[in-house]
């Protein structure tokens, strides 16, 4: 479903993440509701493969809306995130203009020669349909990084020296995540509001599993959702995620299985589990996570 109406009540938030198939629990349908009525960014925590990315894509798809998205990484800074200056151009531009006899001065800081990153893309949004901006693993950027955030999350505005103060005439939909391998400073989280994104209960991690992998067999899904279950009660370095979840039924339902066994299970974990040592720990206590998963 499609709409450019935002939603206007719980029930038609969690009906509009439902029509893109994410299976939202109310609480999460709460969140994404008030951020919508309020204006004011979501800061979505939890563990990697649990979602959380997935609700700015949905939102953008079902309201219609651009999706811009930064990536975080370590070394991210504001040319790469927000705008840099084609120096390069300017440089062209100032050469053309001494040949001419003309004076460039003050225009060389024009919008043609700006580049703009998402950030500043995102607050040059089109009016009646902002878009969807998500701030993606901002646990991955630098700390200084949160610093130049602080403007943009505040007043949705963007200072830029040589130009001014650019403010957005329409807010976007900010959408922030984290993995949290370390912690956010609270300023960020002072101007958003916030979610823990937490691994979905049995009934309705099969509900995605049979949305997001269609024709798979009732049994063989239900199997493979109490098996994750039980993995993600054990002691490893990465528990899997829904992803992962997803991933392995695919796989399993590629190698036309039909019911989950030692075998199948030993033969496909590099599917299940990302980490050698995570999977070495499994297979020496496959036996009693599979038996007390069919318990």
């Amino acid at each position: 479903m499609i709409t450019s109406v935002v939603p206007t009540s719980i029930d038609a938030t969690a009906k509009l993440l439902d029509s893109a198939d994410y299976v939202a629990d109310r609480a999460l349908a709460t969140s994404v509701f008030l951020m919508l009525r309020m204006q004011r960014p979501l800061f979505l925590e939890g563990d990697a493969g649990v979602g959380k990315t997935e609700v700015a894509k949905v939102l953008a798809s079902t309201l219609g809306r651009e999706l811009i998205r930064l990536q975080c990484y370590e070394g991210l800074d504001i040319a790469q995130a927000a705008y840099e200056w084609n120096v390069q151009r300017q440089l062209l531009a100032i050469k053309a203009a001494e040949n001419s006899g003309t004076h460039i001065e003050k225009t060389i800081y024009g919008d043609e020669f700006l580049i703009k990153r998402p950030l500043l893309r995102a607050l040059q949004g089109k009016t009646g349909a902002a878009p969807v901006l998500l701030i993606d693993e901002l646990d991955r950027a630098d700390e200084p990084f949160e610093a130049f955030l602080l403007e943009v999350l505040s007043d949705f505005q963007l200072t830029i020296p040589e130009l001014g103060t650019i403010t957005a005439t329409e807010p976007p939909l900010v959408i922030i995540t984290s993995n949290r391998t370390r912690e956010i400073h609270d300023a960020i989280k002072r101007r958003c509001l916030y979610y823990w994104v937490d691994y979905p209960n049995a009934a309705r991690e099969l509900e995605i599993v049979r949305r997001k992998v269609p024709g798979v067999d009732a049994r063989l899904s239900a199997q493979i959702v109490a098996f994750v279950q039980r993995v993600r009660k054990e002691d490893m370095f990465k528990l899997p995620g829904i992803a992962e979840t997803i991933d392995w039924t695919r796989a399993l339902t590629a190698l036309d299985v039909i019911e989950l066994s030692k075998e199948n299970i030993n033969d496909t974990l590099g599917v299940l589990l990302k980490y050698q040592d995570d999977i070495h720990a499994l297979r020496t206590r496959m036996q009693t996570v599979l038996e007390e998963s069919a318990s």
